[in-house]
């Protein structure tokens, strides 16, 4: 067997592989790092950039069919998924190759090929031995399904809907998280009648409630209709439709049934617990500082329980480059991540929703809802929404959740405010530029801190 070694041996690259890749050779580490696929892993080929440039293709819909109402006289008329597809896929190949280039140019070797754990420090490729004083597993995830529901024909995961020829009449959607919500709306901004059906009792459910009824109302305004508290128990299929049986006795047909119930580790048949690794429902179990139950093993990004998002598996990946070098990073604060849903309208968040506020802090814990109807540049962009801001008894703002087109540009300075710990009466001192949606985050401070300004009722 080939043998070749390397100071940081990276199974998998994706956000969280090749984040940790850039940054070892940054720290001056040699780098071997692993990919089956494509670099850039399932959020540059299959995730967040391909989905979000569906949704500005969507928005882009929407603003031409009611350009009318900003005084714009335009025909629309129709959706050419063709070239939708094009851009999207034109998008994706710059991107690709800017990575390339980019992991190139810090002398990082990549091996193409499926490698699997054969030791504490030894990854297998295609009959190779690669070994490193430090092994990461960043192997990322996959669309899971539901018992008893094949994926094939009609019924797909996020990864077959990506490049589904042409947009469905009806589409069934089964899961109304982040990834239910965003296809719901760019299906229904493409002009496809689309149904949500969640188990929970809400739509995003790990979003703050008020959140949750805001996104809900806004949907039902665009005709997509949400079934939550139901279940799915039958689907089948023909040549011609799809159907879906409820737990409620209802059956619904579509074109399309969308399985969006999550993501799954990739952790099988990749020699993980044969080496020691413990696994917890597929997940690696890691300390706080990710480190396996190997030593000089480590694992990042989503098979590591937790928020599955890119930018985690970022700041992941770069924690672990700088633990592996001795700089000791801080540890990461999850909550702190912030999380952004790109429907119409936008949902994002970072820290604490009110109810586990609550069960933290007490009862003491303050909350204010700021609409966006009193600010001028939402009103502009004829968008609805709000900004909610929960803040714990010493007045720190512990909690942003925010509904609305475009609030996904203000999280920024909405997780510098929790991760620094501010205080809702000292970020109220800072002036917002007019008209910007950025000054519905001082208007809720303003009110927080006693000094409301253009807050109604």
């Amino acid at each position: 067997m080939s043998h070749r070694s390397a100071d940081v041996v990276i199974l998998g690259g994706g956000s969280g592989g090749y984040a940790a890749a850039i940054r070892s050779a940054e720290l001056g580490r040699s780098v071997i790092l692993v990919e089956e696929n494509e670099l850039g892993g399932t959020c540059l080929h299959q995730g967040c950039i391909p989905t979000k440039a569906l949704l500005h293709s969507a928005e882009v819909a929407d603003s031409a069919r009611t350009a009318s109402q900003f005084g714009i006289d335009v025909t629309f008329e129709g959706v050419d998924l063709e070239k939708v597809l094009s851009y999207k896929n034109t998008i994706v190949t710059r991107l690709h190759k800017g990575l390339q280039g980019l992991v190139d140019s810090y002398g990082i070797t990549v091996v193409n090929g499926r490698g699997r754990l054969v030791g504490p420090n030894g990854v297998e490729v295609d009959g190779e031995l690669i070994t490193g004083a430090a092994v990461i597993l960043a192997t990322g995830s996959s669309p899971k399904t539901l018992p008893g529901i094949a994926i094939g024909g009609r019924v797909v995961t996020s990864d077959e809907a990506l490049v589904l020829p042409s947009v469905p009449k009806k589409a069934i959607i089964l899961g109304g998280g982040v990834i239910g919500v965003e296809f719901a709306s760019v299906w229904a901004s493409f002009g496809a009648s689309v149904t949500i059906v969640e188990a929970m009792p809400r739509l995003v459910p790990n979003e703050d409630e008020t959140i949750s009824k805001y996104l809900e109302r806004a949907f039902r305004r665009r005709k997509i209709v949400a079934k939550t508290g139901v279940r799915v128990t039958e689907v089948t299929q023909d040549e011609d439709a799809v159907s879906v049986t409820l737990d409620s006795g209802d059956v619904l047909d579509a074109d399309v049934v969308l399985v969006a119930v999550g993501r799954g580790p990739n952790t099988a048949s990749m020699g993980y617990e044969e080496t020691g690794v413990m696994l917890d429902k597929g997940f690696v179990v890691t300390s706080d500082r990710l480190r396996t139950a190997v030593p000089n093993v480590f694992a990042v990004g989503d098979i590591v329980p937790g928020l599955q998002l890119a930018h985690r598996g970022f700041q992941q990946g770069i924690f672990v480059a700088e633990e592996i070098a001795g700089l000791r990073p801080d540890v990461i604060d999850e909550t702190g991540i912030p999380r952004v849903t790109y429907s119409h309208p936008e949902v994002a968040s970072v820290g604490l929703t009110e109810t586990a506020a609550r069960e933290k802090f007490g009862e003491t814990v303050e909350t204010v809802t700021y609409d966006l109807a009193g600010n001028g540049k939402s009103q502009i962009l004829k968008t609805s929404g709000a900004v909610k801001l929960v803040v714990a008894p010493t007045g720190v703002v512990v909690g942003v959740h925010m509904v609305g087109d475009r609030v996904g540009e203000l999280i920024g300075e909405a997780q510098l405010m929790y991760n620094f710990q501010v205080e809702a009466a000292q970020a109220a001192k800072f002036v917002h530029a007019h008209p910007t949606q950025g000054e519905a985050l001082g208007e809720a401070l303003m009110a927080v801190a006693g000094k409301p300004l253009h807050v109604h009722g």
